[in-house]
């Protein structure tokens, strides 16, 4: 059984690109570019919390890092390096290698380096951090959205959580097990959103988030809303509006960057939804039904619920 210095050299000590100085040393150095500034943020995965036992190292590999990778796009920011930390039960190499490989693809797409972290024994555990850089005065912050913006969403919402009640097929697990960050799209909304948040905890919670560091209320349209195809009505508003998971970007901008934002979806080929608007007064979400009368909505994710 290898040791954890092992473990490392094996499967987590890589050339870093974009650092001066990466794994293998008590700390890594690194450099940012001229006239950015750093984003950095902090995501952890617990088995029997946020994946089932069992579930597939490769794709653990993949969502550890993308759920950080939807946080860099959700704030307009270029990713670069992350850290990694990892609780493991065993040294299975097997496990190790497949996991390792998982998050490296999606590292090598975005070009993030590992430059850092540690290892240890106990109960699976994976915990990532995530630095990344985005032109000063130009970050996708939540307080930004103002009233008269249009609120937009993009991809769909809901398939994740379809897959947790053992339904929607392939596709719906994909999205579950291997999310795909908008960072590029994140990217591109810089100077153009007001305001954007990542889907993680329930599309209406999420929102709300923003109206609440807003100051603002908002008027969305559940017609609008993209939705991924489930059969029971119910289940579908459940899934849609508080079933989290999805990390797709939701977002205000002013109704002048309409012809704008349509054209960036054709640009990228991510759908991009028009669903509603923001509104002065009340710090409050209305949702409204085909008919526009208000619904009611479930809560979204709360870790200590």
């Amino acid at each position: 059984m290898p040791s954890e210095f092992e473990i490392i050299r094996r499967y987590f000590s890589r050339p870093a690109r974009n650092a001066l100085l990466g794994v293998g040393d008590d700390a890594a150095l690194l450099q940012p570019e001229a006239g950015a500034v750093l984003a950095v943020s902090t995501d952890l995965l617990l088995e029997g919390r946020h994946f089932a036992r069992g579930a597939q190292p490769r794709s653990l590999g993949h969502k550890a890092l993308a759920v950080n990778l939807s946080d860099m796009a959700a704030m307009g920011a270029t990713p670069r390096w992350a850290t990694l930390g990892l609780a493991l039960p065993a040294a299975d190499e097997d496990w190790i290698a497949a996991f390792a490989e998982g998050f490296y693809a999606l590292a090598a797409r975005f070009g993030v380096d590992l430059v850092g972290g540690d290892t240890t024994r106990g109960p699976l555990c994976i915990c990532v951090t995530i630095l990344g850089e985005v032109p000063a005065n130009l970050a996708l912050l939540r307080g930004g959205a103002r009233p008269g913006d249009d609120i937009w969403v993009s991809g769909e919402l809901g398939g994740a959580a379809y897959a947790l009640h053992g339904a929607g097929g392939a596709a719906a697990a994909r999205r579950l097990h291997e999310p795909e960050p908008r960072v590029e799209l994140g990217e591109r909304l810089r100077g153009i959103a007001s305001a954007a948040i990542d889907v993680s905890d329930g599309f209406a919670q999420d929102l709300g988030h923003v109206l609440e560091r807003s100051g603002v209320g908002a008027v969305v349209h559940y017609a609008l809303l993209p939705k991924f195809a489930i059969d029971d009505p119910a289940l579908e508003q459940r899934c849609v509006l508080a079933g989290g998971d999805d990390y797709e970007l939701a977002f205000t901008a002013p109704q002048a960057a309409r012809a704008e934002i349509e054209a960036l979806s054709g640009s990228l080929r991510i759908a991009l939804a028009r669903v509603g608007s923001i509104q002065g007064g009340e710090t409050k979400l209305q949702l409204l039904d085909v008919k526009g009368k208000p619904m009611a909505h479930a809560a979204g994710f709360d870790h200590f619920a």
